[in-house]
């Protein structure tokens, strides 16, 4: 997995979901919790924002290695102009989806690839909008208390029943709104030399 042609690759992230995805495209990652502070900095976009954690979380892992692909990522929900955090509670769970009832909510997931050993970096923003049916008030807390989205930007889990939630999906890759673009991924592993449609477990 060393060699020139097959880097190590390196997930800098403790989420089981993206933990997940990865998983989907090969089993030869290893998953490092980057240490990062994610609070937003004083009036950040929610582009800047997640541009600036995906790389600051590739980096600090990278920067523990002498080789190897590093992937960061980060995502978040905006609303109305709102950054979204995770809910954390049933209650903000289901306030949150009660205000998107009717309405298209954006997520931005920022993605990073470092590469340890040349510095080079690859960086890119993934948008995806939801638009969400109109929602009962039933619907919603039957929802949240059947999948407790509560670690989840948006207080749903898209590969889950939360797919009942929408009335339309508009973005590239579905696989970014549970927080890996993984066309632009395999994208920038090509570039680094690593196809994983040729890569032997």
């Amino acid at each position: 997995m060393t060699t020139q042609q097959h880097p190590a690759l390196y997930l800098a992230s403790t989420s089981v979901y993206r933990r997940a995805l990865l998983q989907k495209l090969t089993t030869q990652f290893s998953c490092v919790k980057p240490e990062v502070d994610e609070s937003p900095l004083p009036d950040e976009t929610a582009e800047a924002l997640v541009n600036r954690l995906a790389l600051a979380k590739a980096m600090a892992v990278a920067a523990t290695l002498s080789a190897g692909l590093v992937i960061g990522s980060d995502q978040v929900a905006v609303f109305q102009g709102e950054i979204l955090g995770k809910p954390h509670t049933v209650a903000n769970a289901e306030a949150q989806l009660r205000r998107f009832s009717g309405q298209a909510v954006t997520f931005l997931t920022g993605l990073a690839v470092v590469n340890a050993a040349t510095g080079k970096v690859q960086q890119v923003i993934e948008p995806f909008v939801v638009h969400f049916r109109e929602l009962s008030d039933a619907e919603i807390s039957h929802y949240v208390a059947r999948e407790m989205p509560l670690d989840c930007a948006g207080s749903f889990k898209s590969e889950g029943l939360g797919i009942a939630l929408f009335d339309k999906l508009q973005g590239d890759d579905p696989n970014s709104l549970i927080g890996l673009p993984l066309l632009r991924l395999l994208a920038m592993l090509r570039d680094e030399g690593l196809n994983l449609l040729l890569h032997h477990e």
